[in-house]
């Protein structure tokens, strides 16, 4: 398997994940904080969502799915509309509210959008400096791991938080 076949693989990973984490749940569930400061399932999907878009589009020069497709409007919510999660404080992460399905949604538009940019490329490609801003100057490879790992874990929490969810919310 080569390595654009193990990023699409670890992508795919990542829409599973998201789906698994919010299929079903009510806004309830989806907005629930398990202590004043903690973030929701609602949130932490959009956020992991926000990011993909950001750092893939800027990548592939293209604009992002958020404003390309629309979904900023369809969510409406209260940030500029470059906001992706970082640096939000605790009202802002109660202020992210989303339906499942809008969540979901969004969130394939973001995934359709990596699988097509990976699609563009080949495997040298990875080996392209994409940002020097940081020492050792980012990768396209590097930058691409870096988005699919904080995905997962992202996800991840937004699983853990699926089980609390449940099992308070019954």
């Amino acid at each position: 398997m080569d390595a654009l076949a193990v990023l699409t693989d670890g992508f795919g990973r990542v829409k599973e994940a998201v789906h698994e984490a919010v299929d079903g749940l009510a806004a309830q569930h989806l907005e629930l904080r398990v202590d004043p400061a903690a973030n929701t399932i609602a949130w932490l999907v959009w956020h992991l969502a926000r990011v993909q878009d950001d750092h893939v589009s800027e990548v592939a020069r293209r604009e992002q799915a958020w404003t390309a497709g629309g979904w900023d409007r369809r969510f409406d919510l209260p940030f500029d509309a470059g906001a992706t999660g970082y640096g939000q404080s605790s009202a802002d992460v109660a202020a992210a509210q989303a339906a499942a399905d809008l969540l979901t949604g969004y969130y394939d538009a973001v995934h359709e959008a990596t699988l097509a940019f990976l699609g563009s490329i080949g495997e040298a490609d990875l080996d392209v400096v994409v940002d020097r801003r940081w020492d050792p100057a980012v990768t396209l490879g590097a930058r691409l791991v870096s988005i699919l790992a904080d995905d997962l874990q992202h996800a991840g929490q937004a699983a853990l938080l699926r089980g609390v969810a449940e099992r308070l919310l019954q």
